[in-house]
């Protein structure tokens, strides 16, 4: 793979646009907060249908920020920083901790297509059988054909009263569902982002109700996400000619679809030392971010 020099222009800012409407309604009964769920959701289809938007990456951040959502909602104290820590450094046999644990099945969830075996994959404390029982068997016609919403509060209420400690694996499995029902191919964290604590004990009309505002928060701070990632990509592939090492390619390849990089990662490159190198000329060239502050045990994202 061969990055030709690209320029940041106003391509980006054809990104579609979330009509002020959207953003400004207050929706106060169920059938109007659905109709915007419904707009913004057909709004953040089209936007993931853009070349210029890195949908790896985009997932990515949106699942690490799904994680902390959940790690919050636990009561933990650990935020988007403690959560790169305790998975950015991982070792064969290492324990990642609680915290870690949500946030390895929020990024396996999201990193293969969906489907019953990737989401066993990422949640291999529930057996293969209820997974597949609670996205087939929640199915919403009996509430009218198409409402992909209903169907993915009606997992997750299935979820939890099944497994009522287990908040974040019943909200993989609600955003999976209602992935499959958009026909999205791959998991989009959104219920996760937009759910409150309190939401999670409705049930429902209350819960469907609760799901539909979730959706709007989500989408619109999906799309804001999906705009910067598009920018800061182009700013990536931009530089990417004046990276003259070998194995530059691959390890650009791998900012473009991790939310954050270690250098001991890019084993396209020569040696670690010309790995960190690599890095801190990414940052130099305002292509990447140094993530942690600290000066060692780095992580570096775009």
């Amino acid at each position: 793979m061969t990055y030709q020099s690209a320029t940041i222009s106003n391509d980006l800012d054809t990104l579609p646009q979330l009509p002020g409407w959207v953003t400004s309604a207050r929706a106060e009964t169920l059938e109007n907060v659905a109709f915007l769920s419904g707009a913004v959701l057909n709004h953040l289809h089209l936007v993931l249908s853009r070349d210029e938007v890195p949908q790896t990456l985009l997932r990515a951040r949106l699942a690490l920020r799904a994680a902390e959502v959940c790690v919050t909602n636990q009561g933990r104290p650990e935020r988007s920083g403690d959560l790169r820590d305790a998975v950015g450094f991982l070792q064969p046999g290492d324990s990642p901790g609680p915290a870690g644990e949500v946030t390895l099945s929020w990024q396996r969830a999201v990193e293969r297509p969906v489907s019953a075996k990737a989401l066993d994959r990422a949640l291999p404390e529930i057996e293969p059988e209820p997974i597949a029982v609670w996205l087939d068997g929640c199915d919403p016609r009996g509430a009218g054909q198409g409402a992909p919403v209903s169907h993915a509060a009606a997992v997750l209420q299935a979820v939890l009263a099944d497994r009522p400690r287990e908040a974040a694996a019943a909200l993989i499995l609600a955003d999976a569902a209602l992935a499959q029902a958009l026909g999205w191919r791959h998991v989009v964290p959104l219920l996760a982002l937009g759910l409150k604590r309190a939401d999670l004990r409705k049930t429902g009309a209350e819960l469907r109700a609760a799901s539909h505002r979730a959706i709007v928060a989500a989408a619109v701070e999906a799309t804001r996400e999906a705009a910067d990632l598009a920018r800061r990509a182009a700013r990536l592939k931009e530089v990417a000619p004046k990276l003259r090492a070998k194995g530059s390619d691959e390890a650009i390849a791998l900012f473009l679809s991790k939310e954050a990089v270690a250098p001991t990662a890019l084993t396209s490159l020569r040696s670690d030392r010309a790995a960190r190198r690599f890095c801190d000329r990414l940052v130099e060239l305002g292509a990447a971010r140094e993530l942690t502050g600290r000066d060692t045990f780095r992580l570096y994202g775009v």
